[in-house]
């Protein structure tokens, strides 16, 4: 496969952002794990990235905002596992947000691909929580689509649907989830680029074909000509 990609057949890259830009899976083990061991509960990270990634859709369809839903998720592991969590507990992974890293390369690779094209995010965020990772990215997005302000979650299409018909087109959507990302941008006919860090990990893992593969942003960005 031809991984180098033409800068001029695109105005806009839009990106997701936990997964992707953000580490979600060290974030995520790094509040349950020890929740869990509070717990006196004792389980690999495997295992709960994936109970994460069963989860996290089923609470998503229930509707509710994405504090709701992590405090659901949450709620999921101690029914699961076989423990009991106090109501005033069930914030602590959202709150946990804030202090969800970057990865080592998103930074210099957001330079490096806006000084090509216009940059965007869809993400399955509240809007007060994406502001913790703007700030911790330290970069202005030409626009920024949550889904506070849509009232659905990814995989569904209306979340794409309202960026794109926000931002300036042809647009070349980036993202690490096969489930949430890949398989619905693909099917409204956008171009793709999966960013295989490590697998499907805390995302629902499904067979969903992308156009181009990077194992890293800074991969992807190398991978950009230039003008």
């Amino acid at each position: 496969m031809n991984n180098t990609i033409n800068p001029d057949h695109y105005k806009t890259l839009t990106f997701d952002c936990y997964g992707t830009l953000i580490d979600w899976e060290s974030g995520i083990l790094g509040y349950l794990q020890p929740m869990l061991q509070s717990y006196y509960v004792n389980v690999i990270d495997e295992y709960v990235l994936g109970l994460f990634a069963e989860l996290e859709p089923r609470c998503q369809a229930e509707g509710g905002s994405y504090r709701e839903v992590l405090g659901h998720v949450c709620q999921g592991f101690a029914t699961r596992l076989g423990f009991t969590l106090p109501p005033e507990n069930l914030g602590g992974l959202a709150d946990s947000i804030e202090f969800w890293q970057p990865f080592p390369d998103t930074r210099g690779a957001l330079d490096r691909l806006s000084q090509h094209f216009d940059l965007a995010v869809i993400s399955n965020v509240d809007d007060d929580l994406f502001e913790y990772s703007r700030d911790l990215l330290g970069f202005g997005f030409s626009h920024v689509t949550t889904a506070q302000a849509v009232g659905k979650y990814k995989p569904d299409p209306e979340m794409f649907n309202h960026a794109l018909a926000a931002v300036e087109g042809p647009v070349l959507h980036v993202a690490q989830s096969r489930y949430h990302d890949i398989e619905p941008a693909s099917q409204l006919g956008l171009d793709t680029v999966w960013i295989n860090r490590s697998g499907d990990g805390a995302a629902s893992g499904i067979t969903a074909e992308p156009t181009w593969t990077f194992a890293s942003l800074e991969e992807f960005a190398q991978a950009v000509g230039t003008r």
